[in-house]
């Protein structure tokens, strides 16, 4: 089925500012959050026969400077052999502010990526495969871990897996914590049975998070691309591991902070696969005694009020037995100790 070409003349000047190509067909990709996170992805085709990705976005953590660190990133990955669309800048050298669709927005270019996606190529799969990124698992951390062993210093941005940091100038707190006060609101709302248990739970979230702090802020750091999920992870025509796009949310980071954040589940799988990825890392990249010792503690702040504890803690509804398996499990994962050091060499 052909896509509608949405080539406007407001499209046609943008492009214009960053190359002589003569647009003749346009794909509109609207992937805005909100309104106040605008973003189209204009996918065009010129004359010549080249296309391009036309990204134009209103959001409080896109600009000239910001898009600079995205771009010195993707060359940084790029010098590790993996493959990622460039970002160019206009013909002055800059990430111009235009105007489109009645806002101010920040423009850029990306290449259009010679490899899909692994969401792209299931989609393409007539067999029906799901867009499952297990098969690369062992390939996306070994790229993730040679960037961490490479602790780059040339970002002042955090990734918005930020810890103790805020990624947008809008961001009222840390992710994290926002996802456990979260977490803390809904356990206010079960009967008084449960108060005693969901305050103790919370004094022990709270008293692991501030002891974490400081030693938390001398870990080594990198700069990472920092969204590793199935639209991202490009794959090549032999279904291998070619690298990674989309550095919108790219950005410094603690390695092992970033490593948790991407491995998610229940409780049990996400303890398995976070074990993986540091066995998969360790290869590449060398886990100092420091970070050693605040893996389990940073597990604890990161995992137990998380939002898909806050998603169980609601499912569980007035159901009051599933209500105390939910604190009871939170509680343990908050006390228990996991080994995770063995895995990291």
């Amino acid at each position: 089925m052909s896509e509608e070409n949405k080539l406007t003349g407001e499209i046609r000047d943008i492009f214009r500012l960053f190359f002589d190509e003569e647009p003749v067909d346009a794909k509109v990709i609207v992937t805005s959050r909100d309104e106040e996170d605008f973003r189209n992805a204009v996918i065009l085709e010129t004359a010549e026969g080249n296309r391009y990705v036309l990204k134009i976005t209103a959001n409080d953590f896109t600009n000239d400077e910001r898009i600079r660190v995205w771009q010195r990133t993707i060359e940084e990955y790029r010098a590790l052999g993996y493959y990622c669309p460039m970002i160019y800048s206009d013909k002055t050298g800059v990430f111009p502010t235009v105007t489109y669709e009645g806002r101010e927005c920040v423009a850029y270019v990306e290449e259009f990526a010679k490899y899909k996606t692994v969401e792209d190529r299931a989609a393409a799969d007539a067999s029906g495969q799901n867009a499952d990124c297990t098969p690369y698992f062992d390939d996306m951390w070994a790229m993730t871990a040679k960037v961490a062993a490479k602790k780059f210093q040339y970002s002042k941005f955090p990734s918005a897996y930020c810890l103790f940091e805020l990624f947008c100038p809008s961001d009222e707190v840390d992710e994290v914590l926002e996802n456990a006060q979260t977490w803390k609101e809904t356990a206010d709302k079960l009967p008084e049975e449960f108060s005693e248990q969901v305050e103790r739970i919370w004094k022990l979230w709270i008293d692991n998070r501030e002891a974490l702090r400081e030693p938390y802020a001398k870990l080594p750091t990198s700069v990472f691309q920092a969204d590793l999920n199935s639209t991202n992870l490009l794959v090549d025509e032999d279904g291998k591991f070619a690298g990674v796009c989309d550095f919108n949310l790219c950005g410094r980071d603690v390695f092992l902070n970033y490593l948790m954040r991407e491995n998610f589940d229940s409780f049990e799988d996400e303890i398995e696969d976070i074990r993986r990825a540091l066995t998969v890392a360790r290869r590449y990249y060398t886990f100092s005694e420091e970070e050693k010792a605040i893996a389990l503690p940073l597990y604890r702040c990161l995992k137990p009020l998380w939002y898909i504890r806050v998603e169980e803690l609601q499912q569980a509804g007035e159901d009051r037995e599933a209500v105390k398996r939910c604190l009871d499990r939170v509680e343990h994962y908050l006390t228990t100790d996991i080994d995770f050091a063995s895995y990291m060499g």
